[in-house]
């Protein structure tokens, strides 16, 4: 079982994020309260498990003074049995790294952090509502290098308005140079309710061709590969044995508690998710109850998932595997399915496993959509 703690605090909101979050500071102290009842609350759920692996994503979990974050990890070790040598990753934002607050986190039991560095361009960071400047982002590498914290993780984003191959390529050479063990590159997507949204219908921003985005990509793929990462996940490259654990747990099927407003948990059987309001989640701990929805998986929704989330992988689908957890009829059912895309190449079947195949990955919604 892992934990995954959602900050939902920004200073800033960046114009392409549609995620729960919030910018006003002032209800940081009543939501770690409340979080710290939250841990409480729910260890029954972890009872009989052992955490192995821990996740404080945001929002921006750098926001966080120390003093906060080591509340919460002696809340975590009072309530909850954990596996030693788990990953324990904490988001950040670059220009959160000063030289005392990574002084604090090496002291701290984190053992790997998440930048959101999202560009090495200083425009598009200013046309992604980034806080934090390319020397900042170089900056706080060098900064958590310097107390150990070297298990970094880099998030890029690509396929931005007026975006250029050759100005893709800066951003990407930029970051093999700084050689992380983990990075993660995501096409931007343009989400309900945001700025960038807003933008492209006004006509203020276009987006990039589909050329434009496949050239981005087979860039990327390119040269990750030569650099020595493995594209392990559709969005997610690692040096060997690198990959993020949690994560990694969630397309595997590992169970998890999520705690936090809008934060969503899995036991198995159910998936539940944390109201989406800062106020009212306090409010509800403060009375002793969780303010939550809980929704039972049937059976076809537990394959969905199934597909959905290990078809995102470079394992795929184990097909012995699934036999045993659903049955050979769905196998038999799947590989019919899957007859179309094998012809045409976007999908590999080889030592009992069905992939994606590199072209496959590329189109990967449209592929996984008509096996469901």
């Amino acid at each position: 079982m892992n934990l995954y703690l959602h900050v939902p605090f920004c200073a800033t909101r960046c114009s392409y994020c549609d995620f729960y979050t919030r910018t006003n500071l002032r209800l940081m102290e009543r939501y770690h309260a409340a979080l710290l009842k939250e841990l409480e609350l729910r260890a029954p759920e972890a009872a009989d498990e052992t955490v192995e692996h821990i996740y404080l994503g945001g929002g921006t979990p750098s926001l966080l003074s120390i003093k906060q974050l080591e509340a919460i990890f002696e809340a975590i070790r009072r309530h909850y049995d954990l596996l030693p040598g788990g990953e324990i990753t904490l988001e950040a934002n670059p220009d959160d790294i000063s030289p005392a607050y990574a002084e604090a986190l090496g002291r701290l039991p984190i053992n790997r952090v998440s930048m959101g560095v999202q560009s090495f361009d200083e425009g598009e960071l200013r046309l992604l509502g980034r806080r934090h400047s390319r020397a900042q982002a170089l900056r706080a590498v060098e900064l958590l290098r310097s107390v150990g914290l070297d298990n970094l993780s880099l998030d890029l984003i690509y396929g931005l308005p007026a975006q250029t191959l050759e100005g893709w390529r800066s951003s990407l050479m930029q970051m093999l140079e700084i050689a992380p063990p983990h990075l993660s590159a995501y096409h931007l997507i343009y989400e309900e309710g945001t700025p960038m949204m807003r933008a492209l219908r006004q006509g203020r921003v276009q987006e990039v061709s589909e050329e434009a985005s496949l050239s981005f990509f087979e860039l990327l793929i390119d040269e990750t590969s030569r650099a020595g990462y493995e594209h392990y996940e559709i969005s997610n490259f690692a040096r060997p044995g690198c990959y993020a654990r949690l994560n990694t747990g969630y397309w595997l099927g590992s169970k998890y508690i999520g705690l936090g407003p809008s934060a969503h948990s899995y036991d198995g059987l159910r998936r539940s998710h944390n109201v989406a309001s800062t106020t009212l989640y306090a409010l509800a701990l403060e009375e002793g109850r969780r303010a939550h929805e809980v929704e039972t998986l049937t059976p076809e929704d537990k394959l969905h998932e199934y597909l959905l989330t290990r078809l995102r992988t470079m394992w795929g689908i184990d097909l012995e595997a699934m036999a045993e957890q659903f049955s050979a009829k769905e196998v038999e059912s799947l590989l019919d399915r899957s007859r179309g895309h094998l012809e045409r190449g976007t999908l590999t079947l080889e030592g009992g496993r069905l992939r994606l195949s590199p072209s496959g990955v590329f189109v990967s919604d449209g592929v996984i959509a008509d096996l469901f």
